[in-house]
């Protein structure tokens, strides 16, 4: 094995310039890997940059595949994660508090089926109950999560990724609405 193939799989196949998702905040790029001496030991760092937050975080290499750091989804799983959206919504009928903190702990997992599973949960549309500060919080977190890897996996901007997001959300609503009319019509046919 080559010294650059060494290098490489000893870093778990993560790579400079690589976009990266990293599970508390999203996607960024690891810009470096250094080598540091924290507390007396030489540890080698993954350096990511995170450019919407404007945020550097340092990753011991050892740690990355622990703390759930991994490379962008492929296309397929993208997919896959729209179509969640166009699903119907999947409410627990536990108090706010436990749910606010499931959908919170998904929106950090970094899993991206997780992401839009909040996002179809919390969605709402412009005839349906207003959200609440808090769901409206979670729900922008998780929009721009996926909104930011959708973005970087199909080289969209992020604009262009929350409109697709929106897509499939509305998608779920407009077979809703079929089916609700649907039912109006069968029903006067029948009386």
């Amino acid at each position: 094995m080559g010294s650059q193939q060494k290098k490489i799989a000893n870093h778990h196949g993560f790579k400079e310039g690589e976009s990266i998702v990293y599970p508390a905040h999203g996607v960024g790029q690891i810009m470096s890997i250094e080598e540091q001496e924290v507390a007396g030991e030489k540890l080698e760092l993954f350096i990511i940059h995170f450019e919407k937050d404007k945020m550097h975080v340092k990753v011991p290499v050892k740690k990355a595949l622990s703390i759930g750091m991994r490379k962008l989804s492929e296309i397929d799983f993208v997919n896959r994660a729209l179509k969640v959206l166009q699903g119907k919504a999947r409410i627990k009928r536990t108090m706010w508090s436990r749910r606010a903190q499931e959908y919170d702990a998904k929106i950090n997992s970094g899993h991206l089926i997780a992401i839009s599973e909040v996002i179809r949960d919390l969605y709402r549309t412009e005839d349906q109950q207003e959200q609440s500060y808090s769901e409206r919080q979670l729900y922008e977190a998780a929009l721009t999560r996926m909104a930011r890897e959708i973005a970087a996996v199909n080289k969209l901007s992020e604009t262009e990724s929350i409109r697709l997001i929106e897509r499939n959300l509305n998608q779920n609503s407009n077979k809703i609405l079929k089916t609700e009319t649907l039912t109006v019509s069968n029903k006067a046919e029948a009386a």
